[in-house]
């Protein structure tokens, strides 16, 4: 019997929580505590979170506390010598999932538990009564810990490039002129692969909406379903106002043992990776795809010891289609491959709990894991604009030989090192749109397009830019293929603006 004390995921809870009123709230610290006990009575270990040693909790978007970590070690009456309040982004679960693992076979770290909590559909109810949250006084945290950097920088927010909604259909409308697809063509894409995430959302107890859509539903513009970043209409975006919390607890094999938590409760992580693409989108390579999800995804891979055909399941996250294209690219998948890619249903369809998401996905893998042994599945968590990536390989089967998670660094030069576009701020001349989005209003009407773009035609610097808030403009380049179109940009008021010439 190997002597390795090889990290294990022994317990795992989850908590969606509808409010009707403000009574039935519940602030993040008490969804927090609520599934901590959940994963303590899932690994069958009494008085296990007592014994935790390091407490860490994901950034919130609901709530702040000053010292949210301890203030939960105080509720499970857990005394930690170690606590982590994460930086901002996606990706964060899993990332932190791999340097716990990483800790506890080091000898850091006994028992970790990792939870997560967003109750922005509580703040929404009580905006929308004008009524206080009875909760926990706020706080500022003393420390975010992890990259806390910006994800855009000052150009890219000029031109309105500054959230999720308007940075990923830039994404998307790149894939589509990598693809050849015509607008419609890619639509109906989009909508078979929504609508396989949505039917899994349709079967999982903890999803925010537990309803089937078709891909007709899903791409069909109206009241319900109005544009939100061409060519995203509603249902193509993640969620975030949902009330929604999960806790996983860690420890080692041996410490497993030790404690007697059953064996049956056991899903080690058998792999991992981290990687970050250019960190700005303007530095991006292209637009069409990460090569930071496919270090992180291969390097989960190769640690496992497995080839992908060997993975039963997949949660490839899914905050915008865009991002699971992505994820299929980096991994040489299609999207109709016949395995699940997601276990969960999505951010759209099982909610977008904030930064937390993905500790949802991996409790909700733990659980299929433990009903198919020996299965393998792949989870993966981006942040920010597809920028920080983390991906984690499980198994209820236990790995051979020693475990050693490798060196983000080692992947993060090869990445660091390719050569991007060169980057112009203020951008005259000829030029070509590389790709673009158009944002809409709650009305359904177009208010801001928005264009990166190359001069000299397409061979020269790179450049964000707005069109013209021309009415009837935004509307045809919704319509017919704007990737590819040629004019010319100018500077006007400080922002580059874009005309087909």
């Amino acid at each position: 019997m190997t002597s390795t004390n090889y990290p294990v995921i022994v317990g795992a809870g989850q908590l969606t929580n509808h409010p009707k009123a403000i009574d039935q709230t519940l602030e993040p610290l008490a969804m927090m505590e609520r599934v901590a006990r959940e994963a303590e009575n899932d690994a069958g270990a009494p008085a296990l979170l007592e014994k935790v040693d390091s407490v860490q909790i994901v950034n919130f978007m609901s709530w702040s506390y000053a010292d949210a970590p301890r203030m939960l070690a105080q509720r499970i009456g857990a005394e930690p010598n170690h606590t982590v309040y994460s930086s901002i982004g996606g990706e964060t679960p899993q990332r932190l999932v791999n340097e716990t693992a990483q800790a506890i076979v080091g000898g850091r770290i006994d028992i970790a538990l990792l939870a997560g909590a967003e109750a922005l559909e509580s703040r929404r109810l009580a905006r929308k009564l004008e009524a206080q949250l009875p909760w926990s006084q706020r706080g500022t945290p003393q420390r975010m810990d992890g990259d806390n950097r910006p994800g855009f920088n000052e150009v890219e927010a000029r031109h309105g490039a500054t959230m999720p909604t308007r940075v990923y259909p830039l994404f998307e409308n790149a894939i589509r002129a990598r693809l050849g697809l015509s607008i419609e063509a890619h639509q109906n894409r989009l909508g078979e692969l929504c609508s396989r995430f949505a039917a899994v959302a349709a079967n999982n107890p903890y999803a925010w909406f537990q309803v089937e859509h078709s891909p007709e539903e899903i791409v069909s513009v109206r009241a319900d379903n109005r544009m939100v970043g061409f060519p995203y209409p509603k249902l193509m975006n993640a969620i975030i106002e949902t009330d929604q919390a999960a806790a996983l607890i860690m420890t080692g094999s041996r410490t497993a043992r030790e404690l007697g938590i059953p064996e049956d409760r056991w899903v080690y992580l058998r792999g991992c990776g981290d990687a970050t693409d250019k960190w700005f989108v303007s530095e991006r390579l292209n637009y069409h795809s990460s090569p930071a999800i496919r270090a992180a995804t291969q390097r989960a891979l190769g640690m496992a010891g497995i080839p992908l055909d060997d993975v039963a399941r997949f949660d490839l996250y899914s905050c915008f289609p865009s991002a699971v294209q992505m994820g299929l690219d980096a991994l040489g998948l299609r999207p109709d491959d016949p395995r699940p890619l997601t276990v969960t249903g999505g951010l759209p369809y099982a909610g977008g709990p904030g930064n937390n998401y993905v500790m949802h996905s991996i409790a909700t893998m733990i659980q299929h894991l433990r009903e198919s042994a020996g299965e393998y599945g792949l989870v993966t968590g981006l942040g920010w604009f597809a920028t920080k990536h983390s991906a984690g390989v499980y198994s209820s089967r236990p790995p051979q030989g020693d475990w050693r998670r490798t060196d983000p660094a080692v992947d993060q030069r090869e990445i660091d090192a390719a050569k991007s576009p060169p980057f112009i701020e203020r951008a005259e001349g000829d030029a070509m749109v590389e790709t673009y989005t158009v944002i809409f209003n709650r009305e359904g009407e177009p208010e801001q397009g928005i264009v990166i773009g190359r001069l000299d035609n397409g061979s020269g610097p790179r450049f964000f830019a707005n069109t013209p808030p021309d009415r009837e403009l935004m509307l045809s380049i919704t319509r017919e293929e704007f990737v590819g179109r040629h004019g010319c940009v100018r500077v006007e008021n400080e922002r580059n603006v874009f005309e087909v010439g």
